[in-house]
């Protein structure tokens, strides 16, 4: 596939000799041009903020976070889908990643994996795809078959489509409903695409996933409520947010998440609505998860 050349595998003119850098030199120039990662995610805001708006909907509906990429960006694909779950107490099933290669690749590279767009097709097409469905192909040069496979698999099934790269004019942004540019350039490593190309897109999926939670009613204010507590430092922490979120000392804390399965929200809503686990948990379900309007219905 013919494609113009690409600002990710030129090499940068910043840094000719890096090799004859020592070490403190190196930390300069690597920390430095990541600065770059955070601009090109910056410029790429208002793109997010629409998909977060087009993805709203499906998602309330029922639909999922599908994710689709080949090496360090499919790898980000799976690091987002898996962290949802323990902030978010997002439902496993509904946050799903595809990589070229399969599972293994999440470790050992799979060499010309990234070059099968119908396997990228079937992979998506295994997941039966509906029109819920939120589909993030991601990839640093933006031509990657394998993504362009599972970006075309998910709009011949009508899911929102979402793409990330690192070139101007990417087949992947062509391919997708929602084409998030993050222009990084070149790398202080030629080609590198895990430096500051890779932080990007980090930067990109954290912004998305996570403004897609809040609208979601997963947050408090700016309080995690709706996390996971499945091990000694989540419950310390799910104990700490219940004490802020409703002015409470431990003790109180810790008494009502103990009778709500340590669910945060539904022990904020019953220690500030004076309500039963059950109680605060319809009054919760009445609006749609969200504390705030909860609190607020007299």
């Amino acid at each position: 596939m013919s494609h113009p050349p690409l600002n990710t595998e030129t090499p940068s003119d910043q840094h000719p000799d890096l090799d004859l850098y020592d070490s403190d030199r190196l930390m300069a120039a690597f920390i430095e041009d990541q600065r770059l990662a955070v601009d090109a995610a910056r410029a790429a805001a208002p793109a997010l903020a629409a998909a977060v708006d087009a993805a709203l909907p499906r998602i309330a509906a029922g639909g999922r976070l599908l994710y689709a990429g080949a090496g360090t960006s499919g790898r980000l694909g799976v690091l987002d889908s898996v962290e949802l779950v323990p902030t978010f107490s997002w439902p496993r099933e509904r946050a799903v990643a595809v990589l070229a290669g399969g599972e293994g690749a999440m470790f050992v590279a799979v060499e010309g994996a990234e070059d099968d767009e119908p396997q990228g097709r079937r992979d998506i097409e295994a997941l039966s795809p509906t029109p819920n469905d939120v589909v993030i192909g991601i990839a640093a040069s933006g031509h990657t078959p394998y993504v362009l496979g599972a970006l075309a698999a998910a709009r011949a099934a009508g899911c929102l489509t979402l793409a990330l790269a690192n070139n101007p004019g990417a087949a992947v942004l062509a391919a997708s409903d929602h084409p998030i540019l993050l222009d990084t350039g070149a790398e202080v490593i030629s080609g590198s695409t895990r430096l500051k190309a890779g932080t990007a897109q980090k930067i990109a999926l954290n912004s998305f996933s996570s403004a897609l939670m809040v609208r979601l009613h997963k947050v408090y204010g700016n309080l995690m409520v709706d996390m996971k507590a499945t091990n000694a430092k989540l419950v310390r922490r799910a104990v700490a947010l219940t004490m802020r979120a409703a002015g409470v000392e431990e003790p109180a804390a810790r008494e009502a998440l103990g009778r709500c399965d340590f669910s945060v929200k539904t022990a904020v809503v019953m220690l500030l609505r004076q309500l039963d686990a059950a109680g605060a948990q319809a009054l919760l379900a009445r609006h749609a998860g969200s504390v705030r309007r909860a609190l607020a219905d007299r």
